[in-house]
């Protein structure tokens, strides 16, 4: 009998077989019959019941597993098929195919595909487990990549080839071209030299150095004819040749001499006109059979062409060979040239967005300070004219100017990332379940948005707007992509970095919250994708987009010391990961801002050092702050409030803004306001935060931050919380 047949069930939560009812006894027969791998799952400790088929799969759990809860037997899966295991005991019939996992049945992860099912299994009219058909694909699925990588590499090279045969092809053009032009340049050469008739010959008697030459000898010589008739001397005949030839002249002629037969020799002369020709001598001497030299006859060739010819050829030459030297040279400057002109272009377009950027946020804070300005005015007006029963209505739209104002500032300093984050503890779940219909109400009806939320509702730390700013973002774009329907996916689970995975994912070791938004849209060439988190970067035409959406949730992620990854597939669709550390809110609840309770919140004589090189700002707040009972000490910058700390003076919380002039900060005054005074209550308010600055990985007890602009009653909230703190 096999272990299946011989198994105590009675040990497990189902009990002995046969107290079982007849849905679980025919689910039971149906997967000891099949010869395909199945499961099940029954009842609500989610027990495992599978066949001889499916055991191979579960390695080195097998026999173990048996009657086992499912969550323990694929503990390192849990988090992947908990959700899709309870969409099927909802009642939800899935099917998946080549579904990636990563695996540990023989003692190490190992990556797997499969194709399965999950259905329904009903004990009369409730839903109390899961049936699972699963299929292992992972052989066909590797070899499928394989054989797509080998074919991506066989176009690579075929197109390498083809690129090398172009440019060998180019190369042997350019050097036919050469070639021809040196052949054409020779052909000149030839026919000059054909085309040159004999300008003179002369007749040299060696014994008696009488040298006769013609009277076409004689002019080119630029010599009387008459002489030439009677004879002349060598040195005669030399007279007029160009010094810098003359002892050439004599060398090659005493070497013949010498030596006797044929003679050549090119050398300058000057004619009557002054000016020197080139000419080529040919002769041969003749010796006595002793080698006595004897005579020395020869002609004249005008060959000022051919020289002429020979210089050009000479100097194409070298140009070719200069061309040849260079060529490579010449196209890495051409590229450079190229790429320096594909910056300039891609930067003109970043500045020409930076532009109408600033002229729509010009435009924007125009409008909320005319309603800011306005409201001021009137309101003075009004004081004026006794009318005080107006001034709420004026007053209420000044404050509403005002936060407007504030939330534009805002969005401009998460794209610079340079915003104070504010976490909180946050239910994950109800945040994004809360979005839905906002969310499905943006995309319109022709898009299904679907939500496959976390395991529990722990709280975990997040700004919760930047968060919410985040996913309608992804959500609209996940839109744009889909012009005539289709599916967004928004999944969250908790994701594992380990030390292994740390240059893959870009982020430290840790537990992270992890986001996905996928749609089946029309998704991204790699190309576009590597640029889509770029500033300014954007595929819609002008005017739909400004290119700063996935910049500024890119900012937010690695601000948050997070990361954004970006996974897309022409025709297929796109899906974009956030990732977020991981901090719980375990025992932490948000704290409200109050509002309207100044009253309440009465100092207790404590004494405030105020820090601010900003008038209004140092002026509204020690007015509040006094107002509330406090003593108020005030200084415009972070020596002056470094003098007051280093006395003696009673100081029980330093209220300072950040971005203090004179070379020390608000940080760095409060680091050394600590030195003195270790104990010392720090209330930051800054327009941005450093990351490096105000952190929470930063911020000491007794230290936190406000961000400007903000409410008086935030600040009497703060202020209150510190000192009595």
């Amino acid at each position: 009998m096999s272990y299946f047949e011989t198994f105590a069930w009675e040990i497990t939560p189902l009990g002995a077989r046969d107290t079982w009812s007849a849905a679980l006894a025919t689910t039971y027969e149906l997967l000891m019959a099949s010869p395909f791998a199945m499961c099940a799952t029954w009842g609500p400790e989610q027990t495992l019941i599978y066949n001889a088929a499916y055991a191979p799969f579960l390695g080195a759990r097998h026999p173990q597993a048996l009657g086992q809860p499912i969550h323990e037997v694929w503990a390192e899966l849990w988090d992947e098929i908990a959700p899709l295991i309870e969409r099927a005991r909802a009642g939800e019939a899935l099917q998946f195919v080549d579904k990636h996992f990563v695996m540990t049945r023989h003692g190490y992860a190992e990556d797997t595909y499969w194709s399965f099912s999950y259905s329904p299994l009903r004990d009369g009219t409730n839903a109390v487990g899961m049936l699972n058909i699963s299929t292992e694909t992972t052989a066909s699925v590797l070899a499928h990549r394989q054989r797509d990588v080998a074919e991506a590499a066989l176009r690579r090279h075929n197109l390498s080839l083809e690129q090398e045969l172009s440019a060998r092809i180019d190369e042997r053009d350019s050097a036919r071209a050469a070639e021809s032009s040196v052949l054409a340049a020779a052909e000149r050469v030839q026919l000059a030299l054909a085309a040159g008739a004999i300008i003179g010959t002369w007749y040299w008697d060696l014994p008696t150095d009488r040298f006769t030459v013609d009277e076409a000898f004689a002019v080119n010589f630029g010599l009387d004819p008459a002489l030439g008739r009677d004879g002349l001397s060598l040195a005669q005949v030399v007279a007029t040749v160009h010094p810098d030839d003359q002892a050439g002249l004599a060398a090659a002629i005493a070497e013949v001499i010498g030596r006797g037969g044929r003679y050549a020799h090119q050398y300058r002369v000057r004619r009557r006109d002054g000016r020197y020709y080139w000419l080529e001598a040919n002769g041969h001497v003749e010796l006595a059979p002793d080698g006595t030299p004897l005579r020395f006859p020869g002609v004249l060739l005008d060959v000022d062409a051919r020289r002429a010819l020979t210089d050009e050829r000479d100097r194409a030459l070298a140009d070719l060979r200069e061309l040849t030297a260079t060529l490579e040279q010449r196209v890495v400057e051409r590229t450079e040239e190229l790429r320096r002109s594909e910056e300039a272009l891609r930067q003109a377009q970043k500045m020409e967005a930076v532009g109408q950027l600033t002229g729509g946020l010009a435009h924007d804070f125009n409008n909320l300070l005319a309603g800011i300005a306005g409201s001021l005015d009137l309101m003075s007006l009004r004081i004026g004219q006794g009318r005080f029963t107006e001034l709420e209505k004026y007053l209420l739209a000044a404050q509403s100017s005002a936060k407007r104002a504030a939330a534009l500032t805002h969005r401009l300093l998460a794209f610079a990332r340079r915003q104070t984050l504010a976490p909180e503890p946050t239910d994950v779940n109800q945040l994004v379940g809360g979005m839905l219909d906002l969310v499905q109400r943006t995309v319109g009806p022709a898009i299904q948005v679907q939500f496959i939320s976390l395991p529990d509702n722990q709280p975990l730390l997040v700004d919760q707007s930047q968060l919410e700013n985040a996913l309608l973002n992804l959500c609209i774009n996940a839109r744009d992509a889909m012009p005539t329907g289709g599916r967004i996916l928004i999944e969250a689970s908790y994701h594992q970095v380990d030390t292994q995975n740390v240059p893959r994912y870009e982020l430290a070791p840790g537990r992270y919250l992890h986001l996905k938004v996928t749609d089946t849209g029309s998704g991204m060439t790699p190309e576009v994708a590597a640029k889509a988190c770029e500033p300014f970067f954007t595929t819609k035409p002008m005017g739909q987009g400004t290119g700063l959406g996935l910049s500024m949730i890119y900012g937010f992620a690695r601000q948050s010391g997070g990361q954004l990854r970006l996974r897309s597939v022409p025709g297929e669709g796109t899906t974009v990961c956030l990732y977020l550390p991981l901090r719980l809110a375990e025992g932490l609840q948000p704290v409200p801002v109050p509002e309207g309770v100044i009253n309440a919140l009465e100092g207790t004589n404590a004494t405030i050092l105020m820090v601010d090189d900003e008038p209004t700002v140092r002026m509204l707040v020690t007015d509040l702050l006094r107002e509330l009972g406090y003593v108020i000490i005030e200084a415009a910058d972070g020596a002056a409030g470094l003098e007051v700390l280093q006395s003696d003076a009673r100081i029980d919380l330093l209220v300072t803004d950040v971005g203090l002039p004179g070379g020390m900060n608000g940080r760095q005054l409060a680091d050394a306001a600590r030195v003195h005074r270790p104990a010392l209550k720090v209330l930051f308010i800054t327009g941005f935060a450093e990351t490096s600055l105000l952190s929470d990985d930063h911020l000491e007890t007794g230290m936190a931050v406000l961000t400007k602009p903000f409410a008086v009653e935030a600040l009497a909230t703060w202020v209150k919380g510190l000192v009595e703190g």
